[in-house]
């Protein structure tokens, strides 16, 4: 197969457009200048060609500044160095974008010498194959304009000289790594060379820099290393800038999407629920100071709301059963009785040894197996409605350990590790049904493979993604692009290391499926970025439908937690404001109390009758609370089996941020013998009643034997009815009494800020309340509220309680919205709690507004109201 390039997409000549426009005013064609070297001073003697700028940087500057204007860009103060930045979303031509600004740049003003800096082997393999595939194509464009590129080799140093005196275009690709430190051999004097360095080839002829995914060479060693290269200018190319030096040209991934330049993306959520009966325990990583090793573990932990995983730091000798904050499962074996830094372990007083990366106690094997089918079932739907269009599918599976795709024996022979017998078994399973036969064609053992860096013995290992056996396995990737989007070529599931994951992606990757038995620590802009290209068909031809340009990516974590940490990823890496989301932290004030307002007689005529502190005693019937609890257990919903959930959801960009819409639900119940806690210890700790109140409750309330079908579930939704019951019970019996003299003291009332939105109210009448400029307020009902207490004559003094003022409940602490005097026949002192006209409460709510009506009884002259206006005090 052969890719072809479509030269006339807009916003990639825009892109160029505002790279060449920088130069505007360079005479046409006399960007290049001839040197002679003599021994003295350079290297070699013979003539050289180099790049020639002769135009100011003044005009540079305005030019920059028109470009800014017209790309509706934050326009640039000064130049502060001749760097200019472009911003591209992943898969919408980045490269291709540079690679023919190269030839503008050459065409419109002669420049020639020209040398692409690379952070990775990864992202210098995909160039390479970039300046490769598209040779053709610009050949056509530009008149067959004589081009060499080459990728720098330290063992070919001499090659070096002809970048410098070649009169044509020359384009040298080089690693950061190579030229980043004076021990590389680029910058060591060298005999061949006359006894000078090599890098001052390419200094002399003052060539264009162009900066690959410049956000990875921010460190001062590798800034230096760039300016060492002597160039006329940087040109730096990047989804993810971190500094945007004179940016001219943007295109986020919101406008991305809305251009439809990449594909939409969906998420197909495997997340299990209600699985909390094991002894869960994932070791995270192992580390050691002078003093200490110590341990990360993730583990199940008891909390007010339940049971909730928890990342915990462990050292020698700690019980997880005190770190769980005692949770029964881990009471018998679940001492660290060492740590081994070297063999990255722990050893547990159970016997058990756990590696870091390892995990027990959780359907992790369970979910991975769900995720895999999956992605086959997804990949057999888009393969049989795309096969008749020519177009090839492909899913990729990201995983952070070779051993789980292919292992080895002793004796070396491969053999299958369990995420190919499990590929295996399961595609075996789909393609054999009716609505799948014929698919595709061929054997299972043909249809899945991996890519994975190799040792000497060419056995698959694994690695960071920087390494030589690395370079082997981009260079195969690479070379493998088109034969992959042939429909006659078997292979269309690949397996390769997340450590590979920058600098290839193929347009055909539909199915993505990150299979880490680690918390992955991939972002998920890099995660979705190798399938984010439009697809092409059998001809190469770019397919611009929406419908079939779907991204999916089978994730094991909830939808909304993807979406989430996409939209800030993107946020943060792109500067994007999702509008609604994002408070501008420009639009911030004051909020003033008005000087002298303590002295005002209103003012302490409410505060002297409402500052005193309260405590409270409950009474209640031991016999009411169990038998409205026992309704209350007999009354919860079902208890059910833990189970894996899948959830295909949609992701789509507004305004608002990244908003889903969910196309599919599926729910597999797990089967298990779980170990019972002792129920009675468990619910007392949580409620605080007596075993024997308990054990009544459970008794009578005829649920004791859903314990079997889910322990934890049963035990957490049995606790929270009870408290809920509890809380009414105690609310009802409540009774509050002042603290002696106690009262809140007038220092806390201070200054503070708070982000202006369209609720904050602005003070016209500093007569009638404390402060002296805005009013803080949470609801649209608060600030009606405010604007009539401050236009109605019978409302004398008004102020917003402050949020330190705060009676204690049984269920926390509460904050009344306003204290208030109102007059009219008779002077009233009320406290008020505004809520909407029919507004439904939530419980906590009723609670605290019953723990108010108690609370102010106790308060002469003081009444208590719940209101949605003004009026409703009358």
């Amino acid at each position: 197969m052969k890719l072809h390039f479509d030269p006339n997409q807009q916003y990639q000549i825009d892109a160029i457009r505002s790279i060449t426009d920088i130069f505007e005013g360079q005479p046409l064609n006399l960007g290049e200048f001839g040197f002679s070297l003599n021994p003295e001073r350079f290297l070699f003697q013979e003539g050289g060609i180099g790049n020639r700028l002769l135009i100011t940087e003044e005009q540079i500057l305005k030019n920059v500044r028109e470009i800014q204007r017209k790309n509706e860009i934050p326009i640039s103060d000064t130049l502060n160095g001749m760097h200019f930045s472009v911003e591209m979303e992943t898969g919408t031509g980045k490269t291709y974008v540079y690679l023919r600004t190269i030839y503008e740049l050459n065409k419109k003003y002669g420049f020639k010498k020209f040398v692409i800096v690379v952070p990775s082997i990864a992202i210098r393999e995909g160039v390479l194959k970039n300046l490769e595939i598209t040779f053709e194509h610009f050949q056509n464009l530009y008149d067959k304009i004589p081009v060499n590129f080459d990728v720098y080799d330290s063992k070919r140093v001499s090659s070096l000289r002809s970048f410098a005196i070649n009169n044509t275009i020359q384009i040298l690709v080089i690693n950061i790594d190579s030229f980043a430190k004076d021990e590389n051999i680029i910058n060591k004097l060298n005999d061949k060379l006359t006894g000078k360095k090599p890098i001052e080839f390419i200094r002399a002829t003052l060539p264009i820099v162009i900066v690959d995914e410049p956000q990875n060479m921010e460190t001062d060693i590798r800034k230096k290393a760039i300016e060492n290269l002597n160039p006329l200018c940087t040109l730096r190319y990047s989804a993810t800038h971190t500094n945007r030096y004179n940016m001219v040209y943007s295109l986020d991934p919101v406008n991305a999407y809305d251009l439809g330049l990449v594909k939409q993306i969906e998420v197909d959520s495997i997340v299990t629920e209600n699985d909390f009966n094991d002894a869960y325990l994932c070791l995270e990583k192992v580390t050691a100071t002078k003093t200490r090793t110590s341990a990360k573990i993730k583990i199940d932990c008891n909390t007010a709301d339940g049971v909730k995983r928890k990342s915990v730091t462990a050292k020698v000798g700690d019980d997880l059963y005190e770190l769980s904050n005692k949770r029964e499962i881990y009471k018998n074996g679940y001492i660290i009785n060492g740590i081994d830094i070297s063999e990255n372990l722990i050893e547990l007083s159970n016997g058990e040894t756990v590696f870091v990366g390892d995990t027990f106690g959780s359907l992790s094997d369970e979910v991975m197996k769900v995720q895999i089918r999956k992605t086959v079932e997804e990949h057999f739907i888009k393969e049989r409605n795309l096969k008749t269009k020519g177009i090839k599918v492909l899913s990729l599976f990201f995983i952070d350990r070779v051993a789980n795709y292919r292992d080895y024996d002793s004796e070396g022979k491969p053999k299958k590790g369990k995420f190919a017998e499990w590929f295996e078994e399961i595609f075996t399973e789909i393609s054999g049904k009716n609505s799948f036969k014929d698919v595709i064609p061929f054997d299972v053992s043909e249809v899945h493979n991996g890519y994975f860096a190799a040792d000497k013995k060419g056995n698959w290992k694994d690695t960071k993604g920087n390494t030589q056996a690395d370079d082997d396995t981009f260079r195969l990737i690479m070379k493998d692009k088109e034969r992959l989007l042939d429909m006659n070529e078997p292979l269309r599931f690949i397996f390769s290391h997340s450590a590979l994951r920058e600098g290839w992606d193929n347009p055909n990757v539909f199915q993505i499926c990150t299979l880490n038995e680690t918390q992955s620590e991939l972002k998920k802009r890099q995660e979705i970025g190798r399938g984010l290209r439009l697809s092409v068909n059998q001809e190469g031809l770019r397919i611009f439908d929406m419908n079939i340009n779907r991204l999916t990516i089978i994730a094991n974590e909830a939808y909304e937690d993807f979406a989430r940490q996409l939209q800030s990823e993107i946020e943060e890496d792109c500067g994007v404001s999702f509008e609604g989301r994002i408070k501008n932290k420009q639009k911030r004030a004051t909020v003033r109390y008005r000087k002298g307002f303590e002295l005002d007689e209103k003012f302490k005529e409410i505060w002297d009758r409402i500052k005193y502190h309260t405590t409270y005693r409950v009474e209640y019937d031991t016999s009411e609370l169990i038998k409205k609890a026992a309704k209350a257990v007999n009354q919860m919903p079902a208890i059910r089996k833990a189970v894996i959930k899948a959830t295909k959801t949609a992701l789509e960009f507004d305004n608002s941020g990244i908003v889903m819409e969910t196309k599919s639900s599926y729910v597999t119940s797990l089967e298990g013998i779980f170990a019972i806690p002792d129920v009675l210890f468990y619910v007392q700790e949580r409620t605080g009643l007596t075993r024997s109140t308990i054990f009544e409750i459970l008794k009578t309330s005829g649920r004791l034997e859903d314990l079997l079908i889910n322990p934890q579930l049963f035990l957490d939704n049995t606790i929270t009815a009870i408290q809920d019951v509890l809380a009414d019970v105690m609310i009802d019996g409540i009774k509050y009494e002042k603290i002696g003299t106690k009262e809140y003291e007038m220092r806390l009332f201070e200054d503070y800020e708070i982000h202006i939105s369209d609720l904050t109210f602005k003070v016209q009448n500093e007569g009638k309340t404390i402060y002296s400029n805005l009013v803080p307020l949470d609801s649209n009902v608060e600030y009606e509220f405010a604007r009539e207490c401050e236009n109605r004559d019978d409302i004398e003094f008004y102020f917003k309680l402050p949020f330190w003022f705060k009676i204690k409940t049984p269920i926390g602490n509460y904050n009344p919205d306003w204290a208030l005097i109102k007059k009219n026949e008779k002077t009233v002192y009320f406290v008020a709690e505004t809520k909407s006209t029919g507004q439904e409460l939530m419980a906590s709510e009723k609670r605290k507004i019953k723990c108010g009506h108690a609370h102010f009884n106790e308060f002469e002259d003081v009444k208590y109201r719940q209101v949605a206006t003004v009026g409703d005090l009358d």
